[in-house]
């Protein structure tokens, strides 16, 4: 996305992680991955390294950018199964099956599995889908109370990146021919006036399969 947005020439880096500035500024530990040149990546990780803040340099910029945006999507259903009163069964369920799809997409689009299980996919996804810091999270909780999707930003009072990303996510695995189960309801969910109840019974609906 930046690539293509600042042309060949311009080098630049994306820092990744589950990195909610609140714990950051508080000093609490955290650790992230910084992907893009790979000097300019040496740099940014020998400039922000401390006692409190670990950087991994990761060599697969793509995979660290659809973990960025994939991973508010999925927050998005685990906010949503917050607000109709599910408990943790159900949330690791949706973080696992989540961080499948993210992988199937990346697979599909050039990335590196590893990636997926690293800072940028799981480890920033368990945070996002989780943490009391995450808007996502809370906007998809807020859309199961009842909130119409297209007042939940002003409501925030921020950016809700998985609303923007959601369509252009499923966009690319139509595309790519790659199936993408939760984040079809939450779109239904956001988009389409689909009660998230009914997104829940229609995914726990889906034929049987083996795990992949």
């Amino acid at each position: 996305m930046w690539r293509d947005a600042l042309g060949p020439d311009v080098p630049f880096a994306v820092l990744s992680g589950p990195n909610h500035a609140e714990e950051i500024a508080a000093g609490q530990p955290a650790a992230a991955v910084v992907s893009g040149d790979l000097a300019l990546s040496e740099q940014v990780q020998a400039a922000v390294s401390g006692q409190a803040f670990r950087v991994y340099v990761n060599d697969d910029l793509a995979g660290v950018e659809l973990c960025g945006a994939a991973k508010n999507v999925i927050a998005l259903a685990a906010g949503m199964a917050d607000g109709l009163g599910f408990g943790d069964n159900a949330k690791a369920a949706l973080i696992t099956r989540g961080l499948a799809e993210m992988s199937r997409l990346g697979a599909h689009s050039g990335c590196n599995d590893a990636t997926f299980r690293g800072l940028a996919g799981m480890g920033d996804l368990i945070a996002t889908c989780t943490s009391r810091h995450s808007r996502n999270r809370k906007a998809g909780e807020m859309i199961a109370l009842g909130t119409p999707a297209d007042q939940v930003e002003a409501e925030i009072g921020q950016t809700v990146e998985g609303l923007a990303t959601v369509r252009a996510l499923l966009a690319r695995a139509e595309g790519v021919g790659v199936e993408l189960p939760i984040s079809e309801q939450v779109a239904a969910a956001a988009f389409d006036g689909r009660a998230p109840a009914e997104c829940l019974r229609v995914l726990m609906s889906r034929a049987p399969a083996a795990e992949r």
